[in-house]
């Protein structure tokens, strides 16, 4: 390692104390979108924009195998999964969740999230409050255990909705939120690992070609079926992101809330205003602030190095209120996606490049018809906003309105929604 690089001021305590804000405010000072600085005791290159998204996932720069801190794969993704791999053991991996990809997969699951919609919502008439973010996991829960073939009670839907939310809550935190997520975690590999094994016993069947029956299924490139524990993993890996959303709901009932005339437009059932608006909302609202790897060899990008082994950051929060590329970044606009077609690497809320062949969510295309569906459904529904703490800290990381966003005098119409999936 080199003088410079140990020179470097560890920038840990920052980051944790300021949060989303933390490397964009760093990057501001860089006129090339580029800062080396050090993080958990690592030098770190940090990088932002189009071409750096294309730097960033070229495997023969940053690879993933050890880069992900192991606070985070004990809650947000767990140990030996699909995020740490690279090259065909990653390409095999990754097999298990290209079917999310699929157009009848995704219209599958929205189908099962809306429907159990669709059953919940009528209670939320007889309750005096609703917290819309909590009830949205659990929606998302059964909707997704329906389609992913895993059985759920309706008894467990809400502690497991919880423990759901528990592992994203806490990846990026410390103290009780971090340890909470990490009992979660625990207690839905341990289940989802004994469910697994039932399958291949026999003793349950899992609908046939359902996220289930693959994953138990599944064989990694060594020829070998997946281990209970990874197994558990990976199926994990596909509900919680899903049950993830329920950020992105509360997200959009907020940017409903202050911006109401994009209720009519969602009311319309113009599929092109649907979309320009949840793709708005995963631009404007904070979930990942950045995503990071290791470096695969000694990398210079634009003037600026880092050796093998240290941290490449890729500044997702900032890339996505990028003055260069949005214009009026702060304003929450729809319309900039009806006059500028989304670019792959330039909207990366879930990260750049090829989701068949990448490190790119699979799963994004679900979040996107997922938000679409709820946010119509949401415009649809009358309900009033009381008092509350609506703010969004950027210094929580992932972070939320602060009430979970509380709605009251819920009242459902009388029809299904204009423009639903």
């Amino acid at each position: 390692m080199s003088t410079y690089s140990r020179s470097l001021t560890d920038r840990s305590l920052p980051l944790l104390a300021q949060g989303y804000a933390w490397l964009p405010h760093r990057m501001r000072r860089s006129p090339a979108h580029v800062v080396r600085t050090r993080l958990m005791g690592r030098p770190a290159l940090t990088v932002r924009g189009p071409d750096a998204v294309r730097f960033f996932y070229d495997e023969r720069n940053v690879r993933r195998h050890d880069a992900i801190p192991g606070p985070v794969l004990g809650t947000l993704f767990g140990h030996g999964a699909v995020h740490t791999l690279d090259g065909p053991v990653h390409r095999v991996r990754k097999e298990l969740f290209l079917p999310l990809l699929d157009p009848a997969s995704i219209a599958g699951l929205v189908e099962h999230v809306t429907d159990a919609w669709d059953d919940t919502v009528p209670a939320w008439e007889r309750r005096d409050r609703v917290v819309l973010f909590d009830e949205a996991g659990v929606v998302l829960t059964r909707g997704v255990c329906r389609w992913a073939g895993i059985p759920l009670d309706d008894a467990d839907a809400q502690p497991f909705a919880r423990d759901l939310i528990a592992m994203v809550d806490g990846f990026a935190a410390l103290g009780p939120r971090h340890w909470r997520a990490r009992r979660a975690r625990g207690r839905q590999e341990e289940r989802l690992g004994r469910l697994i094994e039932d399958v291949r016993a026999g003793t349950v069947t899992a609908p046939a070609d359902s996220v289930l029956d693959r994953v138990a299924r599944h064989r990694d490139a060594d020829g070998r079926r997946l281990d209970t524990r990874t197994a558990a993993v990976e199926l994990l890996n596909v509900v919680r992101p899903t049950v993830a959303v329920g950020w992105f709901v509360a997200f959009a009932a907020h940017a409903l809330h202050h911006r109401p005339e994009n209720r009519r437009l969602l009311r319309s059932g113009d599929m092109a205003h649907v979309a320009a608006f949840v793709h708005e909302v995963r631009r404007f609202y904070p979930f990942a602030p950045f995503l990071g790897g290791r470096a695969a060899r000694d990398l210079t990008w634009r003037g600026e190095h880092v050796e093998e082994g240290g941290l490449v950051l890729l500044d997702v929060f900032g890339q996505n209120h990028d003055d260069e590329l949005w214009g009026d970044p702060y304003a929450f606009r729809p319309r900039r996606f009806l006059e500028h077609p989304v670019e792959r690497d330039e909207l990366i809320p879930q990260g750049g490049g090829d989701p068949r062949t990448g490190h790119r969510c699979p799963g994004e295309g679900m979040t996107i018809g997922l938000l679409e569906a709820l946010s119509v459904r949401l415009a649809d529904l009358e309900y009033r906003v009381p008092e509350q703490d609506l703010r969004i800290p950027l210094s929580r990381v992932p972070t939320r309105p602060r009430s979970g966003f509380v709605v009251t005098g819920v009242r459902v119409p009388a029809r299904r929604p204009a423009g639903a999936r």
